[in-house]
């Protein structure tokens, strides 16, 4: 595919790597440096995920009028300077848990700025028939990434100290953004303003209007909401209530992510042979039955051994299904509405996961942090009925 694709997907993969690395590397900190409990902790997440979806809002319209590619690279800058931040305050015992909320906020805002340039400079870059393989790379190269980076990322807290992750993390932006730069592909000229009010909803306009993506927008929110609701409260769980070790904890999601590299490898033939429209609502529906599981963990190898399963079974079905989504949603992107629908579809998403983070918060901190995990994997089971079940997305993508 070029290139330009090649140093585009390598500045993915070293950032990728860094980013799972230092997996749930924040809440690590604020649970062993600063000793915050699940409240706290879910404050962390909410707060960086809904500041960061407000001031996201007018960056569709400001990412779509300009060259991608300096944008990608300026976010880059960002979030290797926000990170960074973290082990310099704690080397100079001034780390608090007011900065880690800065640093949130500020990742969580360059990351909506980044996911919609980038979205729409792969759409310029790479032909259409080829977006499904390069979009499964992608997918691919997350989930090898999440194999390899959780586990030596606990090594690294146990060896080194919880921050050290974050430095390396803090590294790998600085050498994506020397990749993206390094593109020398022709990039075409940005799409023109056509007016304030109407370039800010042109994005939630599109998506709403469209009859595949608003169902998808939902079922979207409703189950990364719930999933990353509960992301902290699992490393409560695991790591002040039941004993668990980092190493232990980034064990446990480094092999169960081998069951994301397996979906990734298998999203292009599933979809080749059965549609989109019955690969993304089989994938859809038994990505759906995991999560409950996990309520169920309990000390010892036993528990660890039902993380690792329950959490394989979640990603081989995300790994299957998020490329067959990621392609269909860009193929119906109008070239000049990419950048800012990617946005609104990432401001919405992250606003969603937000609320749910807050809630599930306040409910860990009434019913424990179990109780809250199983009440979200109740209520993920329902998820499916949100997957647009029309054959339009069969005729679509035989369409695109």
């Amino acid at each position: 595919m070029g290139r330009g694709f090649g140093w585009l997907w390598a500045a993915y993969s070293v950032s990728a790597l860094g980013t799972w690395l230092a997996f749930d590397a924040l809440a690590l900190v604020a649970i062993f440096v600063l000793e915050a409990g699940p409240g706290e902790v879910s404050a962390l997440k909410a707060a960086g995920l809904a500041v960061g979806a407000v001031l996201a809002v007018p960056l569709g319209p400001w990412v779509e009028f300009r060259r991608k590619r300096p944008v990608m690279v300026a976010t880059d800058l960002v979030r290797c300077a926000a990170v960074m931040s973290v082990p310099l305050a704690f080397a100079l015992d001034m780390l608090t848990f007011q900065q880690l909320l800065v640093v949130a906020v500020a990742t969580a805002v360059a990351d909506n700025a980044f996911q919609a340039a980038s979205g729409a400079h792969l759409k310029t870059l790479v032909p259409k028939q080829d977006l499904l393989t390069a979009t499964s790379r992608f997918e691919a190269t997350t989930w090898t990434a999440s194999i390899i980076g959780p586990p030596l990322g606990g090594l690294a807290v146990a060896w080194l100290g919880t921050v050290t992750t974050l430095a390396v993390d803090a590294a790998s932006y600085l050498l994506s953004a020397l990749g993206i730069r390094a593109i020398r592909t022709p990039e075409p000229p940005p799409a023109r303003p056509t007016g304030r009010r109407k370039d800010l909803v042109a994005g939630w306009r599109h998506i709403l209007t469209h009859p595949t993506l608003r169902p998808l927008l939902a079922n979207t929110v409703l189950v990364s909401g719930l999933i990353i609701a509960t992301s902290p409260l699992l490393a409560v769980l695991m790591l002040a209530d039941l004993g668990f070790t980092p190493t232990q904890y980034g064990l446990a999601f480094g092999a169960a992510c081998t069951g994301g590299l397996l979906g990734s490898r298998l999203a292009r033939p599933l979809a080749a042979r059965f549609g989109h429209r019955r690969t993304l609502l089989v994938a859809g529906t038994l990505r759906a039955c995991w999560s409950v599981w996990l309520a169920l963990i309990g000390p010892g190898p036993l528990g660890l051994a039902v993380v690792i399963v329950v959490e394989f079974g979640l990603v081989l079905c995300m790994g299957v299904f998020t490329p067959v989504f990621a392609t269909h949603r860009l193929n119906h992107i109008p070239p000049h509405l990419v950048a800012r629908t990617l946005s609104a579809w990432s401001v919405t998403t992250k606003a969603g996961c937000a609320a749910m983070s807050a809630l599930w918060g306040v409910l860990a901190h009434f019913t424990g942090a179990r109780t809250a995990i199983a009440i979200a994997g109740v209520l993920i089971l329902a998820s499916p009925l949100l997957l647009p079940r029309r054959t339009i997305l069969d005729s679509q993508s035989r369409a695109a």
